[in-house]
């Protein structure tokens, strides 16, 4: 995937593109996990965020989440948006669930 390309996309007002982690293939012993039995992630990184949600003012309020950020997500929900064969999702702010503080 070409990161020029995902840097393109700039998610409007309060929403927030993101990439799930891909789940884990196989076990720690070597053995691979097929497809159908891998858990479904719910965490992901977030690639691009929008500049805010506006207030009654018309100035934007800040988002929870950075570019960079590792958080949790819904098990459904958000806009499936796909370039050059990677899926991404575009959630709004309020729809992701937590951040995950990396130490």
């Amino acid at each position: 995937m070409s990161a020029s390309k995902v840097k393109n996309i700039v998610p409007l007002l309060d929403r927030v593109l993101v990439q799930r982690i891909k789940p884990v293939e196989k076990t720690a012993s070597g053995i691979y996990i097929p497809e159908k039995a891998q858990e479904a992630s719910n965490q992901g990184r977030v690639i691009a965020v929008g500049k805010g949600a506006l207030n009654k003012d018309g100035s934007y309020l800040p988002l929870q989440v950075a570019a960079g950020d590792k958080v949790i997500l819904p098990s459904f929900g958000g806009s499936s948006v796909k370039i050059q064969d990677e899926e991404y999702f575009l959630f709004r702010d309020s729809e992701i669930l937590a951040k995950v503080e990396e130490n």
